[in-house]
């Protein structure tokens, strides 16, 4: 039986022009003191070696497949190709490498169902960018659902989690805009959300019975119907519905008071109603060390909380606080959980 220590996260290149190939390096670089968990880069060893010179950092790159990456570690970065079509410039996405991006999320997810990698570790990828090459999904989450639904023949929801040291929280509508979050949200997604997080709090973080603070879409949770219907009409009968079958969930809540210290400590993750209430706070209480983990799949994704970044890409000054904290996850969740949903 193979040592569940040697099956590797499998690490994705992002966009190549951007910060994801800057803060692998350096948190290579620091892997003993950070005690970094072992990965396998996938993406393209040509732009990883040129970046490293940019930056001045002496990393060895060998080529390697999930087998041999736990074992080549400490002494190199270990890199399965996935290479390029273009040239790859720093600061300057280029949709001609669009394939070699997504290819590197195929890969990753492949070798993760298949038992060969431990965990999905996502570096930063520019959508617009993939959207001039035709790719058909509003981010990484949902292409990772799709991926997953494709797996198991099934559709899957995937719910986008923020894990920080101080605050958990899910939004559960995702990459829309504003004005389209009343329609979109229903009974169904909110209950539904509230499952998936429960279910996998339980199967991969340990928690046997999870808290959930839900909250209002509205100012003061609709202030009894004088702001808004949607939290009596809508939310408050879905967290009932939970609490009749034992369930730890509480709401709807006003959200400009579920955020601070005392109310965090009532809950173990906060559900939110759309993108910029959860991540709002999720960035302000955590920005350098929050992860993104995507819930409901059947494998385990986690990802640095935080962009592409051109502007600030092959400078050295990126830092690598997110990716170290997401692969530290990624590890510990596989360590945890069966893996499995």
């Amino acid at each position: 039986m193979t040592d569940p220590r040697q099956v590797p996260l499998a690490l994705t290149m992002g966009d190549p022009s951007g910060i994801g190939l800057d803060i692998t390096l350096d948190a290579w670089t620091r892997r003993d003191a950070l005690s970094l968990p072992p990965f396998l880069f996938l993406g393209d060893p040509a732009a990883l070696s040129a970046r490293a010179d940019l930056l001045g950092l002496a990393v060895p790159i060998r080529e390697a497949d999930c087998s041999s990456a736990a074992a080549l570690f400490d002494q190199a970065l270990p890199v399965l190709p996935i290479r390029c079509p273009q040239p790859v410039t720093v600061g300057l996405p280029d949709s001609g490498n669009a394939s070699a991006i997504i290819g590197a999320i195929d890969q990753a997810v492949a070798l993760t169902l298949a038992g060969d990698a431990a965990a999905v570790v996502t570096n930063p990828i520019a959508k617009a960018v993939l959207y001039e090459a035709g790719f058909g999904f509003p981010g990484h989450t949902e292409y990772l659902a799709e991926l997953g639904g494709q797996a198991g023949g099934r559709p899957l929801l995937p719910v986008m989690m923020l894990a920080g040291p101080k605050l958990m929280a899910v939004p559960v509508t995702i990459h829309i805009p504003l004005k389209d979050v009343p329609a979109a949200l229903t009974a169904d997604l909110i209950e539904t959300t509230c499952r998936i997080t429960i279910h996998d709090l339980r199967l991969r973080f340990g928690l046997a019975q999870p808290r959930l603070a839900v909250a209002g879409l509205n100012p003061h949770a609709g202030e009894g119907g004088a702001l808004g219907f949607e939290d009596d009409a809508m939310i408050r009968p879905v967290v009932e519905k939970l609490k009749s079958e034992g369930l730890s969930v509480e709401g709807p809540l006003p959200a400009d008071t579920l955020f601070h210290d005392r109310a965090r400590a009532g809950y173990d993750v906060a559900i939110c109603m759309y993108h910029d209430q959860a991540l709002i706070p999720a960035k302000a209480l955590g920005f350098d060390d929050s992860v993104n983990v995507t819930l409901g799949l059947p494998f385990i994704r986690t990802s640095p909380d935080h962009g592409t970044a051109f502007p600030i890409a092959g400078q050295g000054i990126a830092r690598p606080d997110s990716l170290v904290a997401a692969l530290s996850l990624a590890r510990r969740l596989a360590d945890t959980g069966t893996g499995a949903h």
